[in-house]
């Protein structure tokens, strides 16, 4: 604090010592930095944002630095930080009657799920474009009880950045082991082929071999370990789980047959 300020001064507190014409360039500011804020989060994905959709955050962002600065800056007037907060609020609100009214505003703001995995078979792809590794996947997927892909019927990763999955209600398949983690433990890699089914470690695919190792119908690679109905061995191979349909998120049925790229 400057020697010649004088305290409690009303007039600077929320005036300032600024022309009129400058809450125009405040506004315009506002404007400008909030719509890069929306654009740099919509670009940033629904990962680094957890349970705040693009829009919330950036409100929590604007409206956090807008209400702390003039708290303790004696330099910034109270009616500029009002302007923006006022201005953010303003903007939250179009944009939320526009989310509701228009379907590719909602899409630009919210995004779209996508499909990580049908079938037991990962889309490599659609992981890369959500930024998941596929430990990533694993680890989200063993918190639902998952023990191989094989069990797997859906996996969706939704706009707030949860997953949706989708468990076979019965007598579920063999397919790739996620249990143990394999940071802890690999599954062991086949390489010299056989006889059974076998299971691809880059996409999850299931393909029966009898002889050499084939690449992978459904990546091309080349790189197999054992399919497996339970990896810890807590039950008969090729049984599932008992009960209805699993789903954590979304309900509905599901059809379809072996693992394709999304539409």
């Amino acid at each position: 604090m400057s020697a010649d300020m004088v305290p409690l001064d009303f007039g600077r507190m929320f005036l300032g010592d600024f022309s009129p014409l400058f809450f125009l360039e405040v506004a315009l500011r506002t404007v400008v930095i909030f719509g890069w804020l929306l654009l740099l989060l919509r670009l940033m994905g629904k990962r680094g944002l957890a349970q705040l959709s693009p829009l919330e955050f950036a409100i929590v962002i604007g409206l956090g630095s807008a209400a702390g600065d003039p708290m303790f800056y004696p330099e910034v007037p109270l009616a500029h930080a009002m302007l923006v907060i006022a201005l953010v609020v303003g903007m939250q609100r179009l944009l939320a009657w526009l989310v509701i009214k228009n379907e590719s505003v909602e899409t630009f703001i919210e995004g779209v799920p996508v499909e990580l995995v049908r079938d037991g078979v990962m889309f490599n792809a659609a992981l890369d474009r959500s930024n998941l590794s596929r430990e990533d996947l694993f680890e989200r997927l063993r918190v639902a009880g998952v023990r191989q892909l094989g069990e797997v019927q859906r996996v969706y990763f939704e706009q707030d950045g949860n997953l949706s999955v989708f468990l076979h209600a019965q007598d579920a398949p063999p397919g790739l082991p996620i249990v143990p983690p394999w940071d802890l433990e690999t599954p062991p890699s086949v390489t010299q082929g056989g006889r059974g089914l076998l299971a691809c470690t880059h996409c999850g695919a299931v393909c029966p071999v009898d002889g050499p190792v084939p690449p992978c119908p459904q990546c091309g690679r080349v790189a197999w370990t054992h399919a497996t109905a339970d990896p810890l061995g807590g039950g008969p191979q090729g049984s599932g789980r008992d009960g209805g349909d699993h789903g954590l998120g979304l309900g509905g049925p599901l059809g379809g047959g072996p693992g394709t790229a999304p539409g």
